[in-house]
Parts: structure tokens; sequence; C-alpha cells
């Protein structure tokens, strides 16, 4: 048996070294999955099992060498689900709830019966979240990688959408043949150049196909804008979420494929991070 407090400190201290900003929550988070217990739960435990404690301090060298706390316990929250996580996809990030929150100002009615797709499903979770807002709603997501849609399956069966969802593998540009009253995506938008500074949790551990959107950033929205006129019924919106100083740029792209911008939603540190752009009737 092991002392709770006395395998907490020395798990913060390996956790510090490694770099981490907030070690002791790290290693109390570790703790939680390490023991099956929520972070009440702790204040009751005061020793571990042998067992626990050889999960605990595995959790710990593989965090202090950087890799994402999603990918240890294999799941992870985004708006109200929980979803599994997989090193073939992006860990969802409270960023990209933007995009749920300009979906529901742009289409306020909860009970239509929307058509959705999600390009670059990776987890699910723009997708599964959005469905779960919308009652009446259907949608299909699509990813380059088997490995993802089948993940995205799997959440869809876990937060009870596998009835009104569907996921597929394959291209942006070939994969799908009909129209949709939403297309959302979060794409690859970090420069080429700029991938290998990424903090290690992300440029070590994540798929640089979901991370590289070329040169300057923009490969997959000039993809997404030629094909999203197609994609889209008339009247239909898309939204995109992007980097840091991009929308401008976005914007223009999507003008010039008769897609008029309608609206610009802030994540919660005030950057700018969803786009709305809606195809015109004509």
């Amino acid at each position: 048996m092991t002392a709770k407090d006395d395998i907490l400190q020395r798990a913060a201290v390996v956790l510090q070294q490694a770099g981490l900003e907030d070690p002791r929550r790290e290693a109390r988070l570790l703790l939680s999955w390490a023991t099956h217990r929520d972070l009440a739960g702790l204040f009751a435990l005061n020793v571990l099992s042998e067992d626990e404690a050889n999960r605990f301090e595995t959790a710990v060298q593989r965090r202090a060498s950087r890799e994402p706390l999603a990918f240890i316990t294999g799941e992870t929250g985004f708006w109200t689900l929980d979803v599994f996580t997989s090193p073939e996809t992006l860990i969802p990030r409270g960023d990209s709830e933007a995009l749920i929150e300009a979906l529901l100002i742009v289409r306020p009615d909860k009970a239509e019966a929307l058509t959705m797709l999600d390009l670059g499903t990776g987890t699910g979770c723009l997708l599964l979240s959005a469905l779960s807002e919308y009652s009446r709603a259907w949608g299909v997501g699509v990813d380059l990688a088997p490995e993802a849609a089948l993940l995205a399956q799997r959440n869809a069966v876990r937060n009870g959408l596998e009835k009104r969802s569907a996921f597929l593998a394959g291209n942006w540009d070939s994969a799908l043949n009909g129209q949709f009253d939403v297309v959302i995506s979060n794409p690859p938008y970090i420069e080429s150049a700029d991938v290998p500074d990424l903090m290690p949790e992300v440029s070590r551990y994540e798929p640089a196909r979901a991370l590289d959107g070329g040169t300057d950033g923009l490969d997959a929205y000039r993809l997404l804008c030629d094909a999203l006129p197609r994609l889209l019924v008339p009247g239909g919106h898309a939204i995109l979420e992007m980097g840091i100083g991009q929308i401008d740029a976005v914007s223009e792209l999507g003008s010039r494929r008769g897609l008029k911008e309608v609206a610009r939603h802030d994540d919660l540190g005030g950057i700018a991070r969803a786009l709305v752009l809606q195809r015109t009737e004509n």
C-alpha cells in the first residue's frame, strides 16, 4: 500500500521537472484516472493499492514525456459530451466550441430538421455536439483516416447519436455528392514552418495531417471554399474554425466562390475563431 499524499507529492515534482505549468493539478487528474475516482473522491482516499500505484506511476511517466492527458486517459470532454480520443485524431479543444455557439446563433430553431456535414471529423466531436442540440437533425462526418471515422462512430454510440449520424473515410472533394444545410469544419491551419515549434504535446503526439495547413496555413480553406458551393444547399451555412489572424483571408477566399460572410464568433480567449459563410441563392 502506498500513501496518497506521498505519491502525489513525488508525481508533482516529476511533472514540474518535465516543464508542466500546473504539476499538482496534473498529478491529481492522473490519480483520479488511475484510481477510478472523481476529484472529490480523492479526498476520501488515503492509500493506494499496488495496482493503483503502478497504474498511476506509469501514467505520470507518460505525462512527463509530454504525452497529452487525453491520450493517456483515452477520453476528454467537449461541449456537453464525453468522447473517446486517439493519436489518430486531434484532441478536442474548448476553442472549437465557438463553432457550436456560432451555429446556434445562425440557426436558432433547434427543432429544425437540418442535414449536417462535418469535414475532417476526427473524434466526431463537432458533428455530435451539433446533433445533440438539434433533436431532428442528421449528419455525416468525413475524415481522411479510416481510424478516425471508426473512432467517431464509437463516440456516436457512446453519446446515443448513432441513429442520426454516419461516418466515413474519404477526401473532402470526392467523398460526397449530396448537399447539406450546414457544413462544419476544423481543418488543418498551422503554417508548415510552425508545426515543429508547437508545444510538445501537439508536435510529438497529434497527427501532422490534422495540423499542417501548408506554407501559409490556408491550403485546406482553398479546398473547402472550392467544394462548399457544391456541398451547401442554397442559403446553407458553412462554419469554419481558423487560427489567429486568418479570418479575413478565409472570408475573401469564400467571397470569390460566392460565399457571403454572415458572422464571426470569438472563442473564450477573445480570438476570432469561427467564420460563418452562406451560399447565396444563385
